[in-house]
């Protein structure tokens, strides 16, 4: 019966145990996370690309091995079939508490918004990509029930086949280069460019695009947080393209971190056994039965330590006590002999010898007595030392697992910041030369190296620190918010312009010039077009002649000089009319003049 009562406690024990260990921890009541993953490589209008439907399985398979509830990988797929794809998706959002989609193909940007293109996209006017691709809208509105993150990651910047061969409807309308700038309106929503807006991203030249290859090593690392984990993506794809491809994110987070998997918890170790446990457990029973027979069988299962000592302590007290019972009894039988012999009027000398011995035994009563209360209170000290000494060998295993625990915690944390030192290194690394600092003799060279990396100088470095120099500082401190003394190259102003990962300086371009990235490109307008003043593609007016008034009085003087000209002799073949006698030849030797009253003419002779 004990062993059965001693078992069913020690299941009731570990089932609150577990029970405890569920509600404590995150592996009971785990967050469910979703994905979709799209990759469109065979598009039917223009050539195939060659790495998305490898980059969508590269990610699926990542997305798999941490642990996502369902991970949806989907090839190439026609605008119906991306439209029930992104339905089946948002379904399973509803009760997520992560969701994550990935696409990787063509994208477009028109008159500001980023469209998804399908496989069966021709796209032939500017006006198709409203029927025929997706807005990216609604790839939003497909994770906006997830509770905790939702994240949109586009590796749709690359260089767009369809803007070049599509019409368009509206001189007005612009097709954009990459993708545009995104602001997401709900909480908790990354979306993550494979490049920065208006930029291409690169095919790369194995198997996996860059961009990819990045996401599979740093998303999936358990406990780091998403902003850094982008922050290492961009690192390594800047470096894999040589500088010429920066991924970028937008949305916001919250002040927590947001890793994509959860860390994993610390291995803390349990509560050791006790090897003095059993031996405890035994003697409680036996205190419990309280017979000589379970303290006698405890010191032969345990025939030394602290137990056995405290055993045989309850052994003398048990032997005390059956001591004092033969004495009472002893007592009460001499009691009655006496009752008896007086009631039959014994002599005096045997009531004398019976009360003798009635008093011998009660005087050994009282001796047991005493004697009892003496094992009793040595029993009970004993008792209370066992009870100082488990409370103290308590204590001490308690403090042992508190400063294990405290050891792996700290191990834990030194881990950490030395992966998290390692990784701002390697990151340094990435964006600065070894040595930060240049040799005296290269200093206004090497600060001029870096004014121009950062856009604010144009002309060629010299040894020198000429006035061109000096106007690109103040250009420096103008946008970057310094305050350097434009006349003097120095070390801190080495190490300011080291500290600048991109472009500082605006990018300004000549007219008929614009801004494509990080250089300027000529602006081609097509035949019957050229380039306004703002820049813009404007048809060109045919101009009219207009008669203007220096013309006429130009023929006014012209008339008027010919008119004031001597007549000369009129040649052969001129006609004279007369008012009776008809029209004439004008004779030989004659001409024709005007007539004296300034009417009609004559014919003059010579």
């Amino acid at each position: 019966m004990t062993h059965t009562v001693r078992t069913s406690s020690f299941v009731l024990g570990a089932l609150f145990l577990v029970l405890g260990i569920c509600l404590g921890s995150s592996p009971c009541l785990a967050e469910k996370r979703v994905a979709l993953v799209i990759g469109n490589s065979a598009y039917k209008s223009v050539a195939k690309l060659a790495n998305p439907a490898n980059d969508a399985g590269l990610i699926g398979g990542m997305l798999k091995k941490a642990g996502f509830d369902t991970v949806d990988v989907r090839q190439d797929l026609s605008a119906p079939e991306m439209r029930k794809a992104l339905r089946e998706f948002s379904a399973r959002t509803r009760d997520a508490d992560v969701a994550v989609i990935y696409y990787a193909g063509h994208g477009l940007e028109l008159d500001g918004t980023n469209y998804l293109i399908p496989t069966d996209a021709a796209l032939e006017a500017d006006t198709d990509v409203y029927d025929e691709a997706l807005p990216i809208d609604r790839v939003l509105v497909s994770i906006e029930p997830a509770k905790q993150l939702r994240l949109v990651i586009l590796d749709a910047c690359r260089d767009n086949p369809f803007s070049k061969t599509m019409k368009r409807t509206v001189a007005s309308r612009a097709v954009g280069r990459g993708l545009a700038k995104v602001e997401p309106t709900s909480p908790n929503t990354m979306i993550a460019f494979a490049a920065k807006a208006g930029s291409t991203a690169s095919d790369g030249d194995s198997r996996n695009s860059p961009f990819a290859v990045a996401l599979s090593d740093h998303l999936p690392k358990p406990g780091l947080d998403l902003r850094k984990a982008f922050g290492f993506v961009r690192d390594d794809v800047l470096k894999a393209t040589g500088y010429k491809q920066e991924p970028y994110v937008y949305g916001s987070l919250g002040g927590d971190d947001v890793p994509l998997v959860p860390a994993k918890p610390a291995v803390i170790a349990g509560p050791q056994a006790n090897p003095q446990d059993s031996v405890r457990r035994d003697y409680e029973l036996a205190l419990q039965a309280g017979l000589r027979e379970a303290w006698e069988a405890f010191l032969q299962t345990y025939p030394d330590g602290f137990y056995a000592n405290l055993a045989r302590v309850q052994l003398k007290k048990i032997a005390a006590e059956e001591e004092r019972a033969q004495a009472t009894e002893k007592a009460r039988l001499a009691e009655q002999e006496k009752v008896k012999l007086a009631a039959e009027r014994a002599q005096k000398a045997e009531l004398e010898k019976a009360a003798a011995a009635a008093k011998a035994a009660e005087d050994a009563r009282i001796a047991a007595e005493k004697q009892k209360q003496i094992e009793q209170a040595k029993a009970e000290a004993a008792e209370r030392e066992r009870k100082v000494a488990e409370a103290a060998a308590a204590k001490a295993l308690a403090e042992k697992q508190a400063a294990e625990k405290a050891k792996a915690e700290a191990a834990a944390k030194q881990a950490a910041d030395k992966q998290a030192a390692d990784a701002e290194s390697k990151k340094v690394a990435a964006l600065s030369p070894l040595s930060s600092s240049p040799p005296p003799g290269d200093l206004s060279k090497s600060v001029q190296l870096e004014l121009r990396r950062v856009g604010c100088m144009k002309t060629e470095p010299t040894g020198e620190w000429s006035e061109t120099a000096q106007r690109s500082l103040s250009l420096f401190n103008k946008y970057a918010g310094t305050k350097f003394d434009a006349k003097l190259a120095n070390t801190d102003v080495f190490d300011a312009l080291k500290a600048k990962s991109g472009r500082v300086c605006p990018l300004v371009c000549d007219h008929g010039f614009r801004a494509d990235g990080d250089a300027c490109t000529k602006i081609v307008c097509r035949p019957g077009y050229r380039v306004s003043d703002d820049n813009e593609c404007e048809k060109i007016q045919e101009k009219k002649p207009v008669a203007t008034r220096e013309d006429s009085r130009k023929r006014d003087a012209d008339r008027k000089a010919t008119e004031a000209a001597p007549s000369k002799p009129q040649v052969a073949g001129q006609i004279i009319c007369t008012a009776g006698g008809g029209c004439r030849p004008v004779r030989k030797g004659c001409r024709l003049d005007s007539h004296s009253g300034g009417v009609g003419q004559v014919e003059v002779c010579n």
